[in-house]
């Protein structure tokens, strides 16, 4: 299997699981400054020009949730569970950081990571503000949830951990205020004792 990544959020995700499972995965860095995510060959694998990318024999898979359930069920690891229960309560998980939570912390990411990365201007105040208020009640669900559990299913790590909180490797940076929710800063804590979650890239790691 071929993992093309950049060092950017949704690769941080696939990569973290190749690597957290030792998947058998070479990984190849796409250069998004150079344009490398839209060369036709590129996109020819992935007409969205965007990593992540997992070629896995005839299978070019695209989007980071799927390439992550993808290396779970091929390592017959219990990131996604093998219940029924268990699946769907992950699957919403996936939606709701895709959806509702992830967006509004990712734009705190985009405002004082990306911007700065690539030299695409300054922070825009407005849409800082409107973020961080929506972030924080994503916050304040999220520290009900865990507050008597380890991980967001239980005991455990899933896959929903993974996609929920991709971008607290990068809360100081992103101003994103773990500390102000005890059981996510706790829950953050679980996290970083983990191999790989602060530093998931072969290369350049964050």
């Amino acid at each position: 299997m071929r993992l093309h990544y950049a060092e950017t959020l949704m690769p941080r995700k696939a990569c973290f699981v190749a690597r957290h499972l030792d998947a058998p995965v070479d990984f190849v860095r796409v250069d998004l400054g150079k344009g490398e995510h839209k060369a036709p060959a590129f996109r020819a694998l992935n007409p969205n020009g965007k990593v992540p990318l997992l070629v896995d024999g005839d299978l070019a898979l695209w989007e980071s949730d799927a390439i992550m359930m993808h290396l779970a069920l091929g390592m017959g690891s219990d990131l996604w569970p093998a219940d029924r229960r268990g699946q769907v309560e992950v699957q919403r998980w996936l939606s709701w950081a895709a959806h509702e939570f992830n967006p509004q912390a990712g734009t705190l990411y985009f405002e004082h990571v990306i911007r700065p990365m690539f030299g695409i201007g300054e922070v825009d105040g407005q849409a800082e503000a409107a973020a961080l208020a929506r972030t924080r009640k994503g916050l304040q669900i999220l520290d009900a949830e865990l507050a008597e559990r380890n991980f967001i299913l239980g005991p455990t790590l899933s896959l929903a951990d993974v996609s929920v909180a991709v971008t607290f490797p990068y809360a100081d940076k992103a101003n994103i205020p773990l500390g102000d929710y005890p059981a996510v800063a706790r829950w953050n804590d679980r996290l970083r004792a983990l191999a790989h979650w602060d530093a998931p890239f072969p290369q350049l790691a964050v």
